[in-house]
């Protein structure tokens, strides 16, 4: 008998457009914060990604508290890219010392393969701890597992370690690529169909005709985005030079009464990790 697809996992029709549409960054600064909750409660994204290392996680939590309603995640986060708004590790630092580099900060974005080269997974896993009880710790509930700037967690361990941390914590996890992919429908859990799309992958001209676009053709079966949404504000040019066009631009879109009406009319579901969780957790 073959096996369950991914929307049928999901308990949708086996034909059905799905679409997780997920904000990470969620926490990074207060601009980002504001614009990944007025996108799920007044745009199309579905779920969130909350960064708990970094300055405005606390503003984010507050936020989500007052809010039990709206499915996030943990965006496990062993990279800082923004030396304007720079964020550590939770845990001490001489107890993780394999992932802080020479100034005793975590790795920017340009060095993620020597941070990958030299990270020892118990120290990746004391880490991991550390920012899921933080979230657990407030008193929220979280649906899945993800990383910051790492596909799959950048190497197959840090993956497996994911994956059995989601086991114990009843969370489900985001798979990009083929080979965690692939382990993943080996264990029955659902999988995205098709190649995931990073916002900041799209180039900003023609960026909403690139969206709508990629709606129009979205094919049968699970697909996801993960977008980066900020109000880019005076607070996002400052701390995020060059990251807040692409920020600006992906909460223009998500926000946009001409994309809630594509996805109407091409009958695509959007759906967030909350719908995923349950899958993992039934």
């Amino acid at each position: 008998m073959p096996a369950q697809s991914s929307s049928e996992l999901l308990g949708f029709p086996p034909d059905a457009r799905l679409l997780i549409v997920n904000n990470d960054d969620f926490g990074m600064y207060r601009d980002v914060n504001e614009a990944v909750v007025r996108s799920i409660e007044e745009g199309f994204a579905a779920s969130c990604s909350l960064m708990t290392p970094c300055p405005a996680a606390g503003h984010a939590m507050r936020l989500l508290r007052d809010r039990p309603e709206l499915p996030f995640g943990i965006h496990l986060t062993l990279v800082c890219e923004l030396p304007g708004r720079p964020w550590g590790p939770l845990t001490d630092r001489e107890k993780v010392p394999s992932l802080l580099d020479e100034t005793g900060g975590l790795y920017t974005h340009e060095r993620i393969p020597e941070l990958l080269a030299r990270a020892r997974i118990d120290e990746v896993e004391t880490e991991f701890r550390a920012q899921i009880h933080a979230v657990l710790d407030a008193g929220l509930a979280p649906a899945h597992l993800d990383w910051h700037c790492l596909a799959d967690g950048g190497r197959a361990d840090v993956f497996e370690l994911t994956a059995a941390l989601a086991g114990e914590y009843g969370l489900a996890v985001r798979a990009w690529l083929d080979p965690a992919r692939a382990v993943l429908r080996v264990r029955g859990l659902p999988a995205i169909d098709h190649d995931f799309l990073d916002s900041f992958a799209l180039d900003l001209a023609g960026k909403d005709a690139a969206y709508a676009r990629r709606l129009r053709d979205l094919p049968a079966g699970l697909s996801e985005w993960a977008v980066h949404p900020a109000l880019g504000g005076e607070e996002s040019r400052t701390v995020d030079p060059h990251g807040w066009r692409v920020r600006r631009s992906d909460y223009a879109f998500l926000t946009s009464p001409q994309a809630r009406e594509l996805l109407r009319r091409e009958g695509i579901t959007v759906i967030g990790y909350d719908v995923v969780q349950r899958a993992w957790t039934g």
